[in-house]
């Protein structure tokens, strides 16, 4: 992912107003240059100041996209249980992926319309991607025949299905 700037971060958001934008605070080392933008197909975090609000931006044609996300509440699970990321597809443990849920852009979203996706609880797909990160508490890794290429178009395809999702309204 080429870096973004402040600016382009805040001004890519499609359903939240700019002084929700401006509100938000980017993520951990991004003053600092500490960014790992080359590992990176898309960024997303969680909001510091606020822990039940995650953000993405997505790079497009036409430029970033920013989706503005409510979070679950953490919950501890009494049962073992796996699941699987709709964007990346890589399966994990118990508390590995939530349900996102992102209010739609325009007038249907502040009627209270919203979408989710289950996604990586800690929306590093592009890292379990690249194997620079493995997911917690699963014995067994899928192993697929895509090359890394393929998987990341693939998952950026899935990315930008949920973003336009929002973006319809």
């Amino acid at each position: 992912m080429e870096p973004l700037t402040e600016e382009a971060i805040r001004g890519s958001f499609v359903n939240c107003s700019k002084g929700e934008a401006g509100r938000i605070r980017l993520p951990a080392g991004f003053a600092d240059g500490a960014v790992p933008w080359a590992d990176l197909d898309f960024l997303g975090w969680t909001d510091p100041s606020a822990p039940l609000r995650a953000l993405l931006v997505v790079p497009g044609e036409t430029g970033p996209t920013g989706v503005m996300l409510r979070r679950p509440e953490p919950r501890r699970s009494a049962f073992s249980r796996s699941s699987m990321c709709k964007v990346c597809l890589t399966g994990h443990g118990a508390s590995g992926v939530a349900l996102f849920v992102a209010p739609l852009a325009g007038p249907a979203g502040r009627n209270g319309n919203t979408v989710g996706e289950y996604l990586c609880s800690d929306l590093a797909c592009s890292l379990y991607l690249r194997g620079k990160r493995q997911p917690k508490l699963l014995m067994t890794r899928y192993e697929e025949t895509l090359t890394l290429d393929e998987r990341i178009a693939r998952a950026l395809t899935n990315l930008a299905a949920f973003t336009e999702r929002v973006k319809a309204g």
